[in-house]
């Protein structure tokens, strides 16, 4: 009987915490999502040697074939590496929320007097610094294999801040998945399985022109395409094209409606 007044009590606070404390809850679980991180160092792998690995091995098998020499490879390759990695990178949003919501964890959390909301975003929040480290990772990389991106430092970083953005975007499809699956394993696989052909079948890694005619259509409509463009206008050229609006357009159009999707299944859940 006392456990179940304390529950409707807890209940009772969460449904009626203010924003400001929403927002101080969820930055409370970004922490701990980071603290996790700390603990467990290798879950941090996919965004530190999966650049390095993906980079050099792409840069010194395909670099003669395609551009001729790695130099005149690496401005086309870099931006595409980066955008690979990143975006592959959100899938663990999703996989961890099913972990946690699986090992009981998220059912601690009803009991606590939070905002129901705040460990799905506390859990969107910490992956952003993945898709940071992941990101100057894979510049530094290139940087050390002889890319020099003409664009500058500020085109740059906002090029990482581009694909930073599009991937939290996407993070809201994958935490869908990770809300609705029944294993963090259907997770994993639904979400490569959506990944791997918008990564390879478009211009990260070969120009578009190369390929035949009916698969460059699909190329040139894949958003994974217009933000590799984007990336390469900004670091390689120091400009903002239409591929810059297309993606940020995208990512919020992802966000429109994912993100209802995936708050109203968390909180049946929550």
């Amino acid at each position: 009987m006392t456990s179940t007044i304390q529950s409707g009590a807890s209940r009772e606070l969460r449904n009626h915490v203010s924003v400001g404390q929403t927002v101080r809850n969820s930055f409370s679980m970004a922490y701990r999502g980071l603290l996790k991180v700390r603990r467990t160092p290798e879950q941090l792998i996919d965004v530190t040697l999966q650049p390095i690995i993906f980079t050099v091995m792409f840069t010194f098998i395909f670099g003669g074939a395609i551009a001729g020499n790695v130099a005149s490879y690496l401005p086309l390759l870099i931006p595409g590496i980066l955008v690979q990695t990143v975006i592959t990178t959100s899938v663990v949003t999703g996989v961890q929320l099913r972990e946690d919501m699986d090992k009981g964890v998220f059912d601690r959390f009803k009991s606590l007097p939070i905002a129901r909301i705040a460990p799905l975003a506390g859990a969107l929040l910490a992956d952003t610094v993945r898709y940071t480290i992941a990101t100057t990772i894979t510049f530094v990389v290139g940087f050390i294999l002889g890319y020099r991106p003409e664009g500058g430092i500020g085109f740059v970083v906002l090029a990482g801040l581009l694909v930073i953005v599009c991937a939290w975007a996407l993070s809201w499809i994958f935490a869908f998945f990770g809300v609705i699956a029944r294993s963090a394993s259907s997770v994993q696989g639904i979400s490569f399985l959506v990944l791997f052909p918008l990564t390879f079948l478009s211009n990260a890694f070969v120009p578009s022109d190369t390929m035949p005619d009916w698969l460059q259509w699909f190329v040139n409509i894949n958003p994974v395409s217009h933000l590799v463009s984007a990336v390469r206008d900004l670091a390689n050229l120091g400009t903002v094209g239409s591929d810059f609006w297309l993606a940020l357009l995208g990512a919020a159009v992802v966000v429109m409606i994912f993100a209802p999707l995936t708050v109203r299944a968390y909180m049946r859940k929550a």
